[in-house]
């Protein structure tokens, strides 16, 4: 692809125009974020979300309800998650156990580490890589860090930032140093850019066939040029 020449705060606007602002994340707390990963599998965002607020009414969302809720409280939430429901009880209480014995069920202040620290702290958790770590830096403002889920990393990519490496971690810490000097020091800016980016790569910059005469930020895209002249 042809070397970057677009300016990623423009970007973000087409995408807000295009879109509209986003929705705030359903959540700020860091231990109701790790859940929200781990309570659903391969589901839209709308069937993650439900079966998030199915966890927290009849079982709850901190770590001591977590421990002494039922199975059946819990397979309510699981069930709406798709598949291996009970695999995904038996992680949700490994999640809750991890942060009463390494946390005391507060994950608030391994937060307040530096930012290597605190995202190893992040990293005890299954189902929390690098990414998800950033993400939940983000979310609950307590690094100003753009993570990115693999849609918003797709659409950098293909945008011209950063070149994609031999493995997912490669390229994810390569579009990271290409964004770099581009993000701001913003956390309302950078939520809704996570946001916006995830958005449009899951509709209309996908992975097969993206709808490429649809999107706003084609002009002066790196894989728009190179596709299409």
């Amino acid at each position: 692809m042809p070397a970057v020449t677009v300016n990623l705060q423009k970007i973000v606007s087409q995408l807000a125009a295009y879109y509209g602002k986003p929705r705030p994340p359903i959540t700020s707390d860091p231990f109701e974020l790790i859940l929200l990963e781990n309570v659903a599998y391969l589901v839209s965002d709308e069937r993650r979300e439900e079966a998030f607020k199915t966890l927290s009414k009849h079982a709850g969302t901190k770590p001591q309800e977590i421990l002494s809720a039922s199975g059946e409280s819990m397979l309510r939430a699981t069930g709406l998650g798709g598949m291996h429901r009970e695999q995904r009880v038996s992680r949700l209480r490994e999640i809750a156990l991890i942060a009463m014995n390494e946390f005391g069920g507060d994950l608030r202040q391994a937060l307040k580490l530096p930012l290597p620290k605190a995202k190893l702290a992040l990293r005890k958790f299954p189902g929390i890589g690098e990414p998800s770590a950033e993400k939940i830096l983000l979310f609950t403002s307590s690094y100003p860090v753009l993570g990115l889920d693999s849609n918003g990393l797709r659409v950098l990519l293909r945008l011209g930032f950063g070149k994609e490496k031999k493995n997912y971690t490669a390229t994810y810490r390569a579009v990271q140093v290409a964004i770099k000097d581009q993000l701001k020091n913003d956390y309302d800016w950078l939520i809704s850019t996570h946001l916006l980016l995830r958005r449009h790569g899951k509709e209309l910059c996908k992975t097969n066939a993206p709808l490429c005469e649809k999107c706003p930020a084609r002009k002066g895209c790196a894989y728009f040029e190179s596709t299409f002249g």
